[in-house]
This record gives C-alpha cells, sequence and structure tokens, in this order.
C-alpha cells in the first residue's frame, strides 16, 4: 500500500430492470476499464461482488520496528517516514536485520478466521510480500522470509505463515487473495547495491543493463508461480507498486504521485505472469493496482470512499486505525463508524476491505477484536442489505439514507444514518400498492403512505432501539410501479 462483460450487463440492468422507485438515473462517467474476456473470471468476478466486506492485513518486519509498513526504506520523503534522524543506510541495515528478531510466536490464524467471519467479512487479502521483499511464505527464491535460515522462527509448525493463514480462512469459506509488491527492494536486481537508492524505483539503467531486469522479471514470476501453486485455491493476485509498469500506462495520475518517473521502463511481464497464474489458478482475478488496462479485473480507491458510484467492479482499502502495519497507541475507528463506511460503499456499488495491523508477536489487539464484534452484531442483523446487492439508480436519498437493491429488482433497502423521528420520508422509492416495508431487527410490518412525491413510513415508539447505527428498512414488492 502507500497503496466488461459483466460490468455492461450491470450497468444496462440498472437502466432496465424493475425497480420500486420513481428514482432518477445516478450518472456514470466514460470509463476505460476493460472488462475481463475469460468467462471463469467473470464469474468469480460477479461472486467476489457479492461478498462485500473483506478483511486485509499488512504484516511483516515493519510490524517488529513498530512503523507504517516498509516506507521508511524510500527516500523520497523524510516527513512522514520513522527514521527518527537515523541516517538512511544505518537504518536499511537495522531494518533488514529484524529478520533476526520477527518471531510471532503466539500466531494463531484460525482466531483470525473466526473472528473475521463473525464480523460479517467474507474474502480475505494478506501481504505476502510488501515493497521491502520479505516474504511471508517459504519462497525457494530467496531465504530473505519468514522461517528463513536468519529467522527465529524457522522451524515452527506455522512457520510457512501465508499457507497457514490460507488455510484457515479458507476453512472459513472465505474467498482468498494475495497481496504482492511487484518491486523489491531487497532483490540487489531491483535496488542493486553498486547505486544509490533516490526513489521507490529500480536505481539502474535497465537499457544498460539489460541482464538485470531480466534477472529481476524472473524472479518476480517465480515468486508468483510459487503463490499459484503451493498455497492452495487462490481466487485474487491482488498485486501492488504501481510504478512497475509499461510506459504506455503511465498517466497524469501516476504523475502526480511526486516521484522523479525514471527514463527507462519498468515492464515486470504481466501478460507472461498472468496467463501462467491463471493456468494454475484458474477464473483468477487480477489487480494490478493502478495500471488501467487488461489485468485490473476491479479498482481499488485507497483510504478514501469515492464521491459517487463507479461504472466498473471496485473496492474502497481502508485502515482500521491511521496506519496499515502495527503500530502501538494506534487510534482505532468507532464501529460506527466503520460500518456507515460499509453502508456508503456498498451503496455506490463497491466492496469494502478493511485492514487490521498484526502485533509483532503474532496476535491482533484487543480493540481490533472488540470491533469486529460489534461490527459482527450489526451484521447479523442487517447483512441482507448487504451481500448480493447492488447499486441502486439513486444511491442516496438526502444526508443520512443509503440506498441497496436485491439483483432481481424487487426489494429496496434504505439504510438510515441518522434516525428521523417519528416518521421517514424517502423520496426515491414509491412501493406498489400491497408492498410490505419491514425494519430489520423487528419484522413487524410499517404502515406508510405513497404518492408521486414518495413514501412516508410510520415509526412507532420504541422502534429505534432495536437496532444500532444503522437503521435498515425493507421494502419488498412482487409488482412495481414507475
Amino acid at each position: 500500500m502507500k497503496c466488461r462483460l459483466i460490468v455492461v450487463c450491470l450497468v444496462m440492468a440498472l437502466a432496465v430492470l424493475p425497480v420500486l422507485a420513481q428514482d432518477q438515473a445516478h450518472p456514470v462517467t466514460a470509463s476505460d476499464y476493460m472488462p475481463p474476456t475469460d468467462p471463469l473470471v467473470q464469474k468469480k468476478l460477479e461472486e467476489w461482488q457479492d461478498l462485500k466486506f473483506g478483511f486485509m492485513m499488512h504484516w511483516g518486519l515493519y510490524a517488529q520496528l513498530g512503523i507504517v509498513e516498509s516506507w521508511a526504506l524510500c527516500s523520497e520523503d523524510q516527513s512522514f517516514q520513522d527514521r527518527k534522524g537515523e541516517p538512511y543506510t544505518d537504518f536499511k541495515a537495522r531494518y533488514f536485520s529484524q529478520i533476526k528478531h520477527f518471531n510471532p510466536r503466539q500466531f494463531n490464524p484460525q482466531k483470525w478466521a473466526a473472528a473475521a467471519r463473525a464480523a460479517g467479512m467474507r474474502y480475505v487479502v494478506f501481504t505476502t510480500k510488501h515493497h521491502d521483499g520479505f516474504a511471508m511464505w517459504d519462497t525457494q527464491q530467496s531465504n530473505f522470509k519468514i522461517g528463513g535460515p536468519a529467522s527465529p522462527f524457522q522451524g515452527h509448525p506455522r512457520a510457512n505463515i501465508a499457507k497457514e493463514l490460507f488455510s484457515a480462512f479458507r476453512s472459513e469459506d472465505f474467498m482468498i487473495g494475495t497481496y504482492f509488491s511487484k518491486p523489491d527492494w531487497h532483490h540487489p536486481d531491483y535496488w542493486s547495491p553498486l547505486w544509490a537508492t533516490p526513489n521507490r524505483c529500480n536505481n539502474y539503467d535497465v537499457r544498460k543493463y539489460p541482464e538485470m531486469w531480466q534477472s529481476f522479471k524472473q524472479f518476480t514470476y517465480n515468486q508468483i508461480e510459487e503463490l499459484m501453486t503451493t498455497l492452495g485455491d487462490v481466487d485474487i493476485l491482488w498485486l501492488d507498486g504501481g510504478w512497475v509498469r509499461p510506459d504506455s500506462t503511465v498517466t497524469d495520475e501516476v504523475r502526480a504521485w511526486g516521484y522523479q518517473i525514471p527514463a527507462w521502463e519498468q515492464d515486470i511481464g504481466m501478460g507472461r505472469i498472468v496467463k501462467m497464474a491463471r493456468t494454475h489458478q484458474p477464473g483468477l482475478i487480477v489487480v494490478n493496482r493502478s495500471v488501467h488496462g487488461p489485468y485490473e479485473d476491479y479498482r481499488t480507491p485507497e483510504q478514501h470512499v469515492p464521491a459517487g458510484g463507479l461504472p466498473y467492479p471496485w473496492e474502497t482499502c481502508m485502515t482500521l486505525t491511521d496506519n496499515w502495519g502495527h503500530v502501538p497507541g494506534g487510534r482505532y475507528k468507532s464501529a460506527e463508524k466503520i460500518i456507515k463506511h460499509l453502508v456508503d460503499i456498498v451503496a455506490k456499488g463497491g466492496n469494502y476491505l478493511l485492514n487490521i495491523g498484526p502485533t509483532p508477536e503474532g496476535t491482533l489487539e484487543p480493540a481490533a477484536y472488540a470491533r469486529l464484534e460489534e461490527i459482527g452484531q450489526w451484521m447479523d442483523v442487517n447483512g441482507e442489505a448487504i451481500y448480493a446487492t447492488r447499486m441502486h439508480r439513486q444511491y442516496q436519498d438526502g444526508e443520512h439514507v443509503r440506498y441497496t437493491r436485491s439483483k432481481d429488482g424487487k426489494t429496496v433497502y434504505a439504510h438510515v444514518t441518522e434516525w428521523p423521528g417519528e416518521r421517514l420520508t424517502l423520496s426515491a422509492v414509491t412501493p406498489a400498492k400491497g408492498s410490505r416495508i419491514v425494519m430489520l431487527g423487528d419484522g413487524k410490518a410499517l404502515e406508510w403512505t405513497a404518492d408521486t412525491s414518495g413514501l412516508e413510513i410510520r415509526l412507532p415508539v420504541g422502534l429505534q432501539a432495536k437496532g444500532r447505527h444503522v437503521w435498515v428498512f425493507k421494502i419488498k414488492s412482487n409488482r412495481t410501479r414507475k
């Protein structure tokens, strides 16, 4: 981190499926998104869009130092990094030496998977390797890995952390995603020790030293093939480090990232990688972050919720604290804030990938478990308004109402983020006569009236107490009125 066939059909469906409202079509902008053409990928992408809520973990050597991932290794900006005035070369040596100290002997992936499942999460994305190059699986391409010769975790029965973690989450029926960084700041054919490392990019001209770049490309290919062949079934290959890309894909957005783009091309050979990966894992979803084109099956806005619905599959990735990795004393977002983010994201057609950074001991902090439990209590009641829903043609109704809808268009869910008092007025839904309206968590039919201006639902005394954070009203009809 520092971070279309299906979609075309979805957008068309929003225009033609029967709906429960006289709503206004949400405007969508033209997109350069390229939908997958492989039917197996299309099917899995549709399944992924049904899951809505995912669990992400950034975990590696940076947890041992208590800093935000591995960005302190990068020379671009001192202001947000964690070197605290230490000379760069000294810090880099100390960082990489953490392999001798990182020893997560309390690692218990079954506990994590059970807590995530109870919270309503349905897929997982785990950092098998961040930009520092430290592998969290038993790679045969490098000794810079958990359980390697220099690691105190070697010989532990769970030393192959990624394999153990994916097995635990798979047993809870999660879709499995492997985060993998394309750049590798530890590999001598990416950051060569022969030259300085001025920024995040590789530090030599690949046109002058093509054999070094070819060696790094093969290393990357081999590691990804390991991920595809040694960790069990994998559903998502989630590739970070978007500056490793062909020149033809460099956009104004990339130029605005604020680092000096090198004169040479960092083409890692995505076509060859994806062909290999899908040979081993048919239907694999590939997320080549920020690199628009045929290997970006969905997009990943980071640490923010888009202002409106987007006309392609997408996922907001966001942290539970202020950081991706574990930083002691981190400030946790409230469960209410997470739930409201989830509602807003799903209403706009996206998925929500929530990140928690495990401790160097291999645990989650009590506050993380408490948040997951509280989120799960809400999802137990209201999950039907989240899972397998799609964006309603008018996803928002004022400041405090978001909509989702069933895929058949016969049910609309109104998510209310602030209790309205004795009456709830909705301008975007006009049910047909005989429609039944209930609040999830209560189930009793509510009185309502509707006319051309919209819908008014009467809310009896005591109903507010049967919900919490966000109240969801289910509006179901066997027929529709336009």
